[in-house]
Parts: C-alpha cells; structure tokens; sequence
C-alpha cells in the first residue's frame, strides 16, 4: 500500500516563525510592564517576587494583543488566577451579550432543562 502523507514542512515553519514573533513580542511589552509597574497582582493584591514571578501574567485592558502603547495604558499585572478569571468573564459576557433580553429559551447551551418533559413522560405511561 503506497500512501503518501502530505508535506506539512510549510505549515510547520510558518507556524513555528509565528510563535517565535509572539513570543519576542509578548517579551518586548511583558519586560516593559515588569519595569513599569510593582510585581502586584492589580485583583488579588499577591506579592511577586523573582522566585514566582513566572505566575504574573501581563492581561491588556481590551482585550487587544496587539495595542501595546508604551505608556502601559493597556495592560495591567494578574496573576494567573486572576487572570483566566478575567478571560472567562470576558467570553461569559460576550457571549450574553448577542441576546440581551431574550427570555424565549431559544439559546439552548444556557437555558437548558434536562427534566422538562419529565412530567409528560411519566402522564403517559
């Protein structure tokens, strides 16, 4: 059986340049913000020190990775806690957000009831 498995050579090499540039800019503006700011989580108030500081993450204000004002306007320190939090409420809260007001159960990821038509199961048998 001859197969031929495809030549992901390209892939792997755009995708390995891609993560070396994120990785050199997540750097240049994680190092700016260390210098700018105390090693403080900005929700928690833990205290870092250079034993922990690997778990104090740099978290953009707008969600934008890619608005890096040297200022540090959008960037605050959270630990990682705090930090994945933060992500989650955001992901929370738009996804909320496309049917504000919508009380008709047509989103069915929140609104579901496992039990519902229990009772007409049980009526009928």
């Amino acid at each position: 059986m001859n197969t031929k498995t495809p030549d992901n050579s390209r892939l792997n090499k755009v995708v390995a340049e891609s993560r070396k540039n994120r990785e050199k800019r997540e750097l240049s503006y994680r190092e700016q913000a260390l210098k700018m700011f105390p090693w403080v989580c900005g929700r928690c108030c833990r205290d870092f020190d250079r034993t922990n500081l690997s778990e104090l993450t740099i978290h953009h204000r707008n969600h934008d990775h890619d608005y890096n004002p040297s200022d540090g306007s959008n960037w605050e320190l959270l630990c990682i806690y705090c930090h994945e939090n933060e992500h989650a409420r955001h992901v929370h809260a738009s996804t909320n957000s496309h049917n504000p007001g919508n009380n008709d159960n047509s989103d069915r990821r929140t609104h579901y009831h496992p039990f519902s038509s229990l009772g007409e199961i049980l009526k009928n048998k």
